[in-house]
C-alpha cells in the first residue's frame, strides 16, 4: 500500500487530475485518525469536526491549483498533519477574532460627539455639577462646553464664537471633556 500511495502521489504531481479521487480511499482512514487525534486537544463544541477536517486538509494537500511535490507517503503525511494543525490555528484565530468583536464594525469618534446621552438623568445632574466646578476653575472652558454640548455647535461654529482658532477649541474641548469626566468618575466614587 505504501508503494501504491507514493505511485499515486507521483501522478498527481505530474498533474494526474484523476489520481487524487484514487489517493483519498487509500489515505482516507488514516487521515481521519490524525484529524482525531488533533481534535482531542481542542476544547469541546468545537465546529469542526474530524471529517472536515480531513476534507478540508486533502483539498489543500492536493485539490489546490499549486503543483506539491512529494517525497512519498511519509512526507505526505507529515504535509497532511500540518495542513490539519494550520487548520485549527485559522479555526481557532477566527473564534477569537470574532470573541473579541471582530464582527463588529468600527466607527470613528470625531470632535462633534457628545460626551453624554441626554436622555440619562442622573448623568446629566454630574455633568451639571461638574460644570459648575469648572465654571469656577476657567470661565470660558465652561463656556466652551455650553456651546458644544447643549447647544450642538460645531468645533468651527465654536471657535468663530468665541472668538479662537478652530485647533483652539478642539484642544480646549478635548481637555474639558477630560477634566469633566475626571470629575464625574470621582463623583461616582464618593
Amino acid at each position: 500500500m505504501d508503494s501504491e500511495v507514493t505511485q499515486i502521489l507521483h501522478q498527481i504531481e505530474s498533474g494526474d487530475q484523476q489520481a487524487a479521487s484514487q489517493l483519498l480511499p487509500l489515505v482516507y482512514a488514516e487521515l481521519r485518525r490524525l484529524a482525531a487525534q488533533k481534535m482531542l486537544h481542542e476544547k469541546s463544541g468545537h465546529t469542526l469536526q474530524p471529517t472536515a477536517l480531513v476534507h478540508e486538509a486533502f483539498l489543500r494537500l492536493v485539490g489546490g491549483p499549486r503543483s506539491q511535490s512529494w517525497d512519498g507517503r511519509g512526507h505526505f503525511f507529515a504535509a497532511a498533519a500540518e495542513s490539519m494543525r494550520r487548520i485549527l490555528i485559522e479555526s481557532a484565530r477566527r473564534r477569537s477574532t470574532e470573541k473579541r468583536g471582530g464582527d463588529r464594525r468600527r466607527t470613528e469618534l470625531c470632535a462633534d460627539d457628545v460626551i453624554l446621552d441626554p436622555e440619562d438623568s442622573e448623568t446629566l445632574l454630574a455633568l451639571d455639577e461638574a460644570l459648575t466646578k469648572l465654571e469656577k476653575e476657567d470661565a470660558d472652558l465652561a463656556r466652551l462646553v455650553e456651546m458644544r454640548y447643549f447647544t450642538g455647535l460645531t468645533i468651527d461654529q465654536t471657535a468663530e464664537m468665541l472668538d479662537v482658532s478652530p485647533r483652539t477649541v478642539k484642544r480646549n474641548w478635548a481637555y474639558a471633556r477630560a477634566w469633566l469626566r475626571r470629575e464625574m468618575d470621582a463623583g461616582d466614587l464618593q
